[in-house]
């Protein structure tokens, strides 16, 4: 239920402009989980779109899950970031610009384990849909 309501448009209106009023300071933690914002440009729109996701740091790279809480469409975000790769993403009050790609199979593996320890729902998600639930990484321009 949880991953189901932080998917609703309010949810997200209201989660991304505390967040960024508070410089992060509010909302940045989620189901025991870091949020960050990810801005994508809206591939039919070209306006700027901005999503609260559970983020999870690599190194310099941030990780993101398109599980859309096991919908059967992808989230409109991922959407964007095929469409264009270049984003900008929300740390607390740090704005890093990014650029996306899917995790090779080795990186999939490797940080799906650690993704799932963090947040369970994330496998729950993975069993309820047919399509294939890809793990973004968000690398540093």
């Amino acid at each position: 239920m949880g991953g189901e309501l932080a998917t609703t448009r309010l949810f997200y209106t209201l989660h991304r402009a505390i967040y960024r009023l508070s410089g992060g300071r509010i909302f940045s933690r989620m189901v025991g989980c870091p949020v960050v914002l990810l801005t994508t440009t809206g591939r039919k729109s070209g306006e700027p779109r901005t999503a609260p996701l559970l983020g999870f740091e690599e190194g310099q790279s941030i990780v993101v899950i398109p599980s859309n809480a096991g919908k059967k469409c992808y989230p409109s975000w991922y959407l964007n970031l095929r469409a264009n790769p270049q984003a900008e993403v929300q740390i607390g009050a740090q704005i890093r610009r990014v650029k996306a790609r899917e995790a090779s199979i080795e990186e999939r593996e490797r940080l799906w384990q650690r993704i799932v320890t963090y947040y369970g729902g994330y496998q729950a998600y993975r069993e309820r849909t047919e399509r294939h639930i890809p793990v973004v990484i968000l690398d540093p321009v």
